[in-house]
């Protein structure tokens, strides 16, 4: 522990071990988290060799424990590859590991990797499979922790002490504000979720709106929603890919909210290139996703070697995000542009998916019973640890969120956003209809 972590003097954290014995943290140094270590051959696996995702599994299995500050000791453990910081170094850890107790229980790890999604990259099928990997967990699961309309996307705070649910209330509006959406338009949300958008879009905005996804638990869900709202007539869900929707036509306005991080650098530009076809002429185009800020960097090749070493990302990749890949948002919207649109509005989200983060791990700490009950404590264990990760990313800068606003032109060079970014007339009636009611 010395070794891989510091002397206790050094540490940030309390450690407590299966025999009951305790290091305490310096309180100068005190992160206000406890490590706790289950079995001897516990730091065998967390150590041989030392990762993120050997870490990563030591807790979802039940390894190790964290009690206290989850967060802050995600914190700490970014920092743990700087620890690492030569192959050195990590042979010698994994030397000392190798000398550790070995598993005491049949079978050994306590939890297996999840299988890997099958086929090339642009197989339908497998691109259904890695979407309901995430989304099919359950409606219930989600219910737990995301807000009343279930909108699973960044939500939009006017104020850090602002509620859950008026924040994505604001997101809702500020979509279909960037969109420009009119009465009577055609509104095409691609991975619309339980269909939060499409339903804000059609009560509010007064278009007519397809909703896709490639979840059936989500379609079930938001076509139920839609009906009980009575909105069956002006909107619609269906379980399709959006490399399927060529009898569709075009629309005159498109989003995708939270989808564009499952596309993948290799089918990025045909990604672009579909939703363009879809967008009529002079229509225009809301892309809303996350984006690898540390891509846009250079990185030395000592720091890429690390990063691999570190196995960086694999513990999403694994259990939570199959196939999921961030791109930087300058290869993003050069593909954009290569497909045909103009850029004309680029918004950082990046400290209000902190702040969504937050509420979220909040409430499913608040529901662990509930969410044990529904999903077991291995499922709940990964979502904590997915969901308490990406809060710190954001937090950090590691990676960011950004709407881009894009338009197809209509070939007379006249664009569909005014000169300035001040509402449309109507917008301000359809804003103020809008404030009287949050739940919809």
């Amino acid at each position: 522990m010395a070794d891989a972590f510091g002397a206790p003097a050094e540490r940030g954290f309390a450690v407590r071990y299966w025999t009951g014995d305790e290091e305490p943290a310096p309180p100068v140094l005190d992160r206000g988290f406890r490590l706790v270590i289950r079995s001897p051959d516990a730091l065998r696996r967390m150590l041989l060799p030392p990762s993120e995702l050997a870490f990563a599994e030591a807790f979802v299995s039940g390894d190790i424990d964290v009690e206290g500050d989850l967060l802050a000791a995600v914190e700490l453990g970014a920092s743990f590859p700087a620890r690492f910081h030569s192959i050195a170094r990590m042979i010698h850890l994994t030397w000392q590991a190798l000398g550790l107790p070995r598993a005491r229980r049949p079978g050994g790890r306590a939890m297996r990797a999840r299988a890997r999604t099958r086929g090339g990259f642009d197989d339908r099928d497998r691109a259904a499979s890695a979407i309901r990997h995430h989304y099919d967990v359950g409606n219930d699961f989600y219910s737990l922790w995301l807000d009343p309309e279930r909108v699973y996307s960044c939500a939009y705070f006017a104020s850090p002490d602002q509620s859950l649910e008026d924040a994505q209330h604001a997101k809702l509006d500020l979509i279909c504000q960037k969109l420009h959406l009119a009465p009577g338009e055609r509104l095409l949300d691609i991975g619309c979720g339980w269909g939060g958008l499409i339903r804000h879009a059609v009560r509010y905005y007064g278009v007519e709106a397809l909703g896709i996804t490639l979840s059936r638990a989500q379609a079930d869900y938001a076509r139920e929603r839609i009906e009980r709202d009575r909105l069956g007539d002006r909107c619609r869900v269906e379980v399709r890919d959006y490399r399927d929707l060529h009898r569709e036509g075009s629309f005159d306005k498109v989003a995708s909210v939270g989808m564009f991080q499952h596309v993948g650098r290799a089918r990025m530009r045909s990604y672009f290139r579909t939703v363009f076809d879809l967008t009529r002429p002079g229509g225009l185009f809301l892309n809303h996703g996350i984006v690898d800020l540390e891509q846009a960097r250079d990185r030395s090749f000592g720091s890429r070697v690390r990063g691999w070493l570190w196995r960086e990302d694999e513990f999403i990749d694994r259990y939570v995000l199959p196939d999921g890949e961030l791109v930087s948002l300058a290869y993003a919207s050069g593909l954009a542009e290569k497909a045909g649109f103009e850029t004309r509005d680029v918004g950082n989200l990046r400290e209000h998916y902190a702040l969504t983060l937050a509420h979220w791990v909040r409430r499913l700490e608040a529901h662990e019973a509930e969410a044990i009950r529904l999903v077991g404590e291995t499922t709940y264990r990964i979502w904590r640890l997915y969901l308490t990760a990406a809060e710190q990313s954001f937090r950090c800068g590691r990676a960011s969120i950004v709407q881009m606003v894009l338009a197809r032109s209509d070939g007379s060079g006249q664009c569909v956003p005014p000169l300035t970014r001040e509402r449309h007339p109507h917008l301000r009636l359809v804003r103020s209809a809008a404030s009287c009611s949050i739940a919809g």
